[in-house]
């Protein structure tokens, strides 16, 4: 099966994101909550043009996909999740780029580099 042009293809935006709880949260846990909270928020219809995809996720920080028209949308309903796994969470959108590239660069590995694990003095 061949693939469409990029002329013809649908235009993606990426949104680097955080999860905040108290403790360690699962890529699968992570992803229940998400279609979980773009359901209860836009129904089937709404969560099928959104396009959500996970695309990496570790160490509480990582990459979803989404339409570029609904990016707002997506950013919404990521506001609205309270709880995952039965504790309270966060999901805390870092920024928001064209491509995976940017968003690994600008936000993942800046927000690494810009919070210390530790410092000695």
């Amino acid at each position: 099966m061949k693939t469409l042009p990029s002329s013809l293809r649908q235009r993606k935006r990426y949104l680097a994101i955080e999860v905040i709880t108290e403790l360690e949260v699962s890529r699968e846990e992570l992803l229940r909550e998400i279609f979980a909270a773009i359901g209860s928020l836009y129904g089937d219809i709404g969560s099928s043009e959104c396009g959500i995809r996970l695309l990496d996720f570790g160490k509480q920080k990582g990459i979803l996909r989404c339409s570029h028209r609904m990016e707002e949308r997506s950013r919404a309903a990521l506001a609205t999740i309270t709880t995952i796994s039965g504790q309270r969470a966060i999901v805390h959108v870092l920024g928001i780029s064209g491509t995976v590239k940017g968003a690994t660069q600008k936000y993942i590995q800046c927000a690494a580099i810009s919070r210390p694990e530790h410092i000695n003095i």
